[in-house]
């Protein structure tokens, strides 16, 4: 824990964190960036100091998935099913994980053993976490490129947002504990977003995306405004949407052909597309995951708990069969007790209907700026309206959002909320006593520090403020702490065993009412902007 709190010493925040308006500004990168260097290697020696600690069935996953790829031919990587972690990622993460698998089998051939389930020698948990580090580079490497390519004039923000990234609770949390590979995928998404900042850049930015999407088919959510920014901006005139650019068009449709043609062409032509996309799209689970992610699902199904109380006194009527599923948060097909229940062609409508608001606003501005904002929103609709969205999914608001919450303070007033309710939705992943010091120690020391940089350097809004969510925010942030201790350590002494599922339901509910909060304040900045 000394580590966490002496980041603030090893690297020097406080030019950042100073109110300073220069004459000039500097003209070399290597003012901003050795910061960024040196926090990416005290980050890496914290990382190494965790290898211990808790580790989810996600290590289980990935390990299952390296003996998978190393064992079999590619043609039966997807139709495997010893374990029940089966590969359900798209063919480039199988192919990284085949990469992985090859050290892998020197240092511990159990590890790569379809049959050695559940396997965790100590190599194992040595050679696993550290993958996961050594990838995270490819974070620090897109975040340089985003402060590099960054105006002189804002640089200094960017080197702000530059380090709140490398140094998120999210990756800790989900990455280097519960071990998930996200840094890396998200430093593929960092790269592409930096690239689209210049006409130069906007075919590698497709090409890059394209390569996101064939390691990780959640960045489905953010297509559209890929389609609509590239569109616009790449494929289309500037001057007039009438007049493609027909050179353009080819360029970007063979490279992003080329892209899927060989990361599905193989299965395609071994006749195995429609499993592979089973893998992919299990439209089977239920509506909520296991621990309700802090969307508008959330809200929905606690509002249904609490009309089961109210039930006899209002006199309505209760499904008797689905008070079960209500109640223990399992995944499967979720029902309502009271409540109509939820299909998969609502959420897909609900996300698709408030993303096309993102997606409109965009195409009339195509900006840089703009471009993010839609990715954002494109993000904060599939997370508060999607199918058996996971927690971990607010990422995807969050790492895109990050990128311009400096813009003005009235974008850093949406930020802040969903920071705080997004990283504390994080928390019940990690349920043992020992982890509870770090993720609390930590993800607090990061508010305290990166809220308060953000907040001397974000410049006015050019339109007038309007501080009601300034004032939830504060509001909201006095009563995170409470909640933190109580679901975290008073719930477990006063009820032992019973309830274990309250908890999870008020981090769950509260969490949301931040992320819903934050997404009207985000929307309300952003078509007005």
């Amino acid at each position: 824990m000394t580590s966490t709190f002496s980041l603030g010493k090893v690297i020097d925040l406080k030019p950042i964190a100073r109110e300073i308006r220069p004459k000039t500004v500097p003209s070399t990168q290597e003012q901003y960036h050795p910061t960024l260097w040196q926090c990416t290697v005290v980050a890496a020696a914290l990382k190494v100091l965790l290898l211990p600690a808790y580790k989810s069935t996600d290590f289980e996953v990935h390990r299952n998935w390296l003996a998978i790829t190393h064992s079999l031919p590619p043609w039966a990587w997807y139709y495997e099913k010893t374990s029940e972690w089966t590969l359900d990622y798209p063919p480039f993460f199988a192919a990284f994980e085949w990469l992985l698998s090859q050290p892998a089998a020197l240092i511990d051939s159990g590890m790569v053993d379809l049959n050695s389930l559940n396997y965790s020698s100590w190599a194992t948990i040595s050679f696993q976490r550290a993958t996961v580090i050594i990838s995270e580079l490819l974070l620090f490497a897109s975040l340089y490129f985003f402060v590099a390519s960054t105006p002189l004039g804002t640089r200094k923000q960017s080197h702000a947002i530059a380090l709140s990234i490398l140094l998120s609770p999210g990756f800790l949390i989900i990455d280097h504990i519960h071990f998930q590979y996200n840094a890396m995928m998200y430093g593929i998404l960092i790269f592409s977003i930096a690239l689209a900042r210049t006409d130069s850049g906007l075919l590698l930015s497709g090409i890059l995306f394209a390569i996101l999407l064939c390691f990780k088919h959640i960045y489905l959510y953010l297509a559209p405004a890929y389609f609509v920014y590239l569109l616009r901006t790449y494929c289309l005139s500037r001057e007039s949407v009438f007049r493609p650019q027909v050179l353009n068009c080819l360029k970007l449709g063979t490279s992003i052909l080329a892209v899927f043609g060989a990361a599905f062409g193989p299965f395609g032509y071994w006749g195995q597309m429609q499993q592979l996309l089973a893998r992919l799209f299990p439209f089977s689970r239920g509506l909520c995951h296991a621990y309700w992610a802090p969307n508008m699902w959330a809200i929905y199904s606690f509002v249904d708990r609490v009309l089961i109380m109210a039930a006899p006194y209002l006199k309505l009527n209760i499904n008797p069969e689905a008070l079960q599923s209500v109640t223990r948060g399992l995944v499967g097909d979720t029902s309502f007790a009271v409540l109509p229940n939820v299909s998969p062609k609502l959420c897909f409508t609900l996300t698709l209907a408030f993303q096309i608001q993102a997606l409109t606003r965009l195409w009339l501005k195509p900006t840089w700026d703009t471009f993010v904002g839609a990715l954002t929103l494109c993000g904060y609709a599939s997370f508060l309206f999607g199918w058996h969205v996971h927690e971990k999914a607010i990422l995807l608001v969050i790492i895109p959002f990050s990128l311009i919450a400096l813009k003005d303070r009235s974008y850093l007033a949406s930020f802040r909320p969903l920071a705080v309710a997004g990283y504390i939705s994080l928390f019940p992943l990690l349920f043992t006593a020992q982890e509870y010091p770090i993720k609390t120690a930590y993800t607090i020391g990061w508010l305290i520090l990166f809220l308060y940089v953000f907040d001397r350097l974000a410049p006015a809004p050019s339109r007038q403020r309007v501080f009601l969510l300034d004032r939830f925010a504060l509001l909201y942030n006095a009563i995170s702490v409470p909640l933190m201790i109580y679901c975290s350590l008073v719930h477990q002494m006063l009820f032992r065993d019973k309830y274990e599922f309250l908890p999870l339901m008020f981090t769950s509910t509260y969490c949301a009412v931040g992320v819903i909060t934050s997404w009207i304040g985000f929307m309300v900045c952003y078509l007005s902007s």
